[in-house]
């Protein structure tokens, strides 16, 4: 399920599990995992506006894990390299 979140220079960001709407099917959910990181997964965060998306790799549980300032934080790190 994505997960909406405002940073504070306006930009609205979505993001998503990578994979996560192809279909329920295991090797889908697999595809998302994280080689060698135990418990991570890619999940990829679409800006609205010009910036570019950001693929982070995280926590599987990084939708109740994280919270939007957390998950902005690491946003924004990623953007910068």
């Amino acid at each position: 399920m994505p997960k909406e979140l405002k940073g504070e220079d306006g930009i609205t960001w979505t993001c998503v599990q990578a994979y996560s709407g192809l279909s329920d099917k295991p090797e889908n959910e697999e595809a998302a995992r994280v080689e060698g990181g135990a418990g991570r997964v890619r999940v990829v965060c679409t800006p609205s506006g010009g910036a570019r998306s950001v693929r982070l790799e995280l926590p599987e549980d990084w939708e109740s894990s994280l919270d939007d300032e957390k998950l902005l934080r690491k946003i924004e790190e990623h953007r910068e390299t």
